[in-house]
């Protein structure tokens, strides 16, 4: 899905603002690359960084990849989830799911939300892993409560299809909520239908148009379409006062949040 596959190409990217305590290098000095190839894990992943987003030299993913695993071997999650990177998507290394799904299961059991998104993703989808959607959901569930959007997002399409877990609309709706929070658009627009539906929360049409007002922001091309629809038969439905409101408040969302 498309959520996913930008969630993995961005990660490599993120990884040292979301999870590792060291600044980055501007170049490899020789003091870092002393530490590094004394076996400091930490410097390991440092260089291995460097390389990876060409911080200071030539971006060399095959160089990436070799430090990456220096450091993952020692036990370092922050290298760990970048290698299963790296083998998802056959970046300086062939690419092989399995590998991948082995190296995101080892971060995923330190926590990393990111590992545990994608290793519930390759679950869900059965690759590099038997498909399991029990799995997916657990693993999902993991890296939701720790904020991650997409994590949030796909636990309740799970809850709103009845796959891995029992079908559960206020638990889609719960889900779906976190996720549009954090601007999720998909997650915007099914909790809009939700709100419009009753299914799940209560019936609300001016629920319904903010959430759906949002989605049309946020997409574009068809989605964009298909959201603009909703909104306006939703819009019909609401009293000129009601309507206004439901206007003003999203407009200042987006603004607040576009800022």
């Amino acid at each position: 899905m498309n959520m996913h596959l930008r969630s993995l190409l961005s990660a490599l990217i993120l990884l040292a603002a979301t999870m590792a305590t060291w600044a980055q290098p501007r170049s490899i000095d020789p003091a870092l690359l002393a530490k590094a190839t004394a076996g400091d894990a930490a410097s390991e992943y440092r260089v291995g960084l460097a390389y990876a987003t060409g911080d200071g030299v030539e971006q060399d993913l095959a160089q990436a990849a070799a430090w990456y695993r220096k450091a993952a071997v020692q036990g370092l999650a922050a290298a760990q989830l970048s290698l299963g990177v790296l083998y998802d998507h056959g970046m300086g290394v062939p690419q092989d799911y399995e590998a991948a799904a082995a190296w995101y299961q080892k971060a995923a059991l330190q926590g990393v939300a990111e590992a545990q998104f994608n290793l519930g993703s390759f679950y869900e989808r059965g690759v590099g892993v038997p498909q399991d959607y029990t799995q997916a959901a657990d693993l999902y569930r993991r890296a939701a409560v720790q904020g991650n959007a997409s994590a949030q997002f796909n636990l309740a399409l799970l809850y709103d299809n009845g796959q891995g877990v029992g079908r559960d609309y206020a638990q889609a709706a719960i889900w779906y909520n976190k996720a549009a929070e954090q601007g999720v658009a998909r997650a915007q627009y099914n909790l809009g239908s939700m709100y419009a539906q009753g299914q799940g929360v209560p019936q609300s049409y001016a629920e319904a148009y903010f959430w759906l007002a949002l989605a049309t922001a946020n997409w574009s091309g068809s989605h964009q379409e298909q959201a603009a629809k909703a909104r306006e038969n939703v819009a019909a439905r609401l009293s000129p006062f009601e309507l206004t409101a439901a206007q003003q408040r999203a407009q200042k969302w987006i603004a607040e949040h576009r800022k």
